[in-house]
């Protein structure tokens, strides 16, 4: 399965701290495990569809990834409920 990170990604994850960003990588790699078949969906992941092909995971209490879900995974973002929610208004 083909990922990509769109630099939008890549700017918001730059500013978490390194801890956060440990947990992001975390909740990423529990992900495609899941998808790939090589494990059962960790439940604090909070897998949630949020319109079609755009999916989110949280990596912590106040994180959450966005991302879309079709012949590859395209992760667009990191950041907060508000942040993912204003995020998802402009799609």
């Amino acid at each position: 399965m083909q990922i990509k990170f769109k630099s939008s990604f890549d700017r918001h994850f730059k500013k978490l701290s390194v801890a956060r960003q440990q947990r992001v990588f975390e909740a990423i790699d529990a992900l495609l495990s899941y998808l790939d078949g090589a494990g059962d969906l960790r439940h604090g992941l909070g897998l949630k569809n949020w319109h079609k092909d755009y999916w989110e995971i949280r990596s912590g209490l106040k994180d959450r990834i966005i991302f879309e879900l079709t012949v590859r995974i395209t992760f667009f973002m990191v950041g907060n409920h508000d942040e993912i929610r204003n995020f998802m208004k402009r799609r």
